[in-house]
């Protein structure tokens, strides 16, 4: 990793501020902005004012398993040049910790008097992994192309922010099961309290977010703690039809228990127990799931802070006068089925290898057999990814469009990005692909995204497309056509391509094959 005289230098003044001196440069060069909470000093980077690390609750250690807390407030200058600490999980580099409610800002000046669109964006992880701090979402080039505030946040994930104490102890944890989720909101009132010293604008908020983040917005739109939080909604390949019953939630926590060898009758010691401790069980099989899986976290429907299900049996009547944009990529499920095997599988392979990918109770060499009637010319591989992404990630997307398309209120927006990436282009358009071209990061690690003419025209159709959304909830742009709203039964789809187009239900012979079977949100 390469450090610039920038780098170094911002280290330095945070170090000697510890120390308790303020460099001349610092007092000339950084920007500062007074929040609810205290006075907060970012950086200036490339023009534009960066601010990491900024706290939005309270550490929520002395309240394990309890609703968030807004942070006290402090005297002085925070320095808020790096990013805070992710939530307690496995499988990570960065710092972690249960003091994890921090955000992060990029805007192009806090001062000028303009009120632009705000893009909060909620990071993926299907509610276990993740940060806002990843170089993805670094949220420079977004900011400084759409002159919007950009916003990312951490919080509370796994069993940390959605283990379900409730049945088990209603008395002392009765909101366990979606403390992630409050943490979320509780990140948006202070956007909505605090963002106009930042130059953004409180009443045109974009919550948007891939995979798991896509599915944290799902299950705002239907929580009464966030409504009138944000004025606006995208999902990109993330979606939550239904929230887990708490029944198998709480099958899931004694399975947990056991793991950690705590009788439910002890189960306040868990409040005490180092946080290293319970992520040593976050990888317990799942007890509900048919497939091998790790224990599946999500919100659950509580009946306080959930009191339906996102999507079911209709689309959350709170969010009708929301414009939503619903998204997905067309290979999705290359992204994380990567075993070299199914590059090379053999016609009799694929039936038994759908049964657990497909996640939907659906005779597998019927599937098969549809999939090679209508693309005679696919491999063995490209009818399992294929049929995989229709079943297991698309479904969901479809549905929630469905619904909002019944539902008398704003426009739903719907999009597949069908355009190859550059960079590892066996993966086709997987899961994962449209956050750098969103964010306009295509160097960033981990970035499929290239920098060649046809890649940079796509990233900014769908950049500007996202821009325009926040700022006005129509996502037009002049380098695609018109972008008519989701009806039934047009099925209306803006195509992202080298040549971006409408179509009217892309894959429709797929969507038909598995609207034949009942779709159960995974985990739920």
């Amino acid at each position: 990793m390469s450090v610039s005289r920038r780098d170094v230098l911002r280290s330095g003044a945070g170090l000697i501020s510890l120390l308790g001196f303020t460099p001349l440069f610092a007092q000339s060069a950084s920007p500062s902005v007074n929040t609810s909470h205290g006075r907060v000093r970012g950086y200036s980077d490339d023009g534009i004012d960066v601010f990491k690390g900024i706290r939005y609750g309270d550490d929520t250690a002395p309240y394990r398993f309890r609703p968030p807390r807004p942070p006290q407030a402090w005297d002085g200058t925070l320095d808020c040049f790096d990013y805070g600490a992710s939530s307690p999980q496995n499988r990570t580099t960065e710092t972690i910790s249960e003091d994890c409610l921090f955000l992060n800002i990029w805007t192009p000046a806090t001062a000028d008097g303009r009120k632009r669109p705000v893009m909060f964006y909620i990071h993926g992880g299907a509610y276990n992994h993740g940060s806002g701090s990843s170089p993805l979402y670094d949220g420079r080039a977004l900011s400084r192309h759409g002159d919007v505030v950009v916003v990312t946040v951490n919080h509370r994930l796994n069993a940390f922010g959605y283990l379900y104490l409730q049945r088990l102890a209603p008395n002392l944890f009765p909101d366990s099961g979606n403390c992630g989720q409050l943490d979320l909101v509780l990140a948006l009132k202070w956007v909505r309290d605090n963002i106009a010293s930042f130059g953004g604008d409180p009443e045109r908020i974009l919550a948007f977010g891939q995979s798991g983040g896509g599915a944290k917005i799902a299950t705002m739109m239907a929580m009464p703690a966030a409504k009138g939080l944000f004025q606006r909604a995208a999902s990109m390949s993330g979606q939550q039809v239904t929230a887990s019953g708490p029944a198998n939630a709480t099958e899931r926590t004694m399975a947990y228990l056991d793991e950690l060898k705590t009788a439910p009758k002890d189960i306040h010691r868990l409040v005490k127990m180092p946080f290293e401790k319970l992520v040593t069980g976050l990888d317990t099989r799942d007890p509900v799931l048919a497939y091998d899986s790790s224990l599946y976290f999500g919100p659950v429907l509580d009946m306080r802070s959930l009191l339906r299900h996102p999507f079911y049996p209709d689309a959350a009547p709170q969010s009708a006068h929301i414009p939503m944009i619903i998204g997905n990529t067309h290979d999705e499920t290359r992204a994380f089925l990567r075993d070299p095997s199914y590059y090379d599988l053999a016609w009799e392979d694929v039936p038994n290898l759908l049964i657990p990918n497909m996640r939907v109770d659906i005779r597998p060499e019927f599937v098969v057999d549809e999939y090679r009637r209508m693309y005679p010319d696919y491999s063995p591989s490209q009818v399992f990814f294929a049929a995989t992404t229709a079943a297991r990630s698309w479904r969901g997307a479809i549905i929630e469009a469905e619904m909002r398309a019944q539902q008398a209120g704003a426009d739903t927006f719907v999009y597949q990005l069908d355009f190859p990436n550059p960079v590892k282009p066996e993966l086709g358009a997987p899961h994962t692909f449209d956050i750098p071209l969103i964010f306009r990061n295509p160097d960033a690690p981990g970035s499929l995204a290239g920098t060649d003419e046809a890649s940079r025209a796509v990233s900014s159709m769908m950049s500007d497309a996202f821009v325009s959304f926040a700022g006005t909830g129509v996502p037009e742009t002049s380098s695609l056509p018109e972008w008519a709203p989701f009806s039934l039964p047009d099925r209306e789809t803006m195509v992202f391509d080298a040549l971006p187009r409408m179509e009217n239900d892309p894959r429709g012979a797929e969507r038909e094959i598995f609207a034949r079977v009942p779709y159960v949100q995974p985990g739920t």
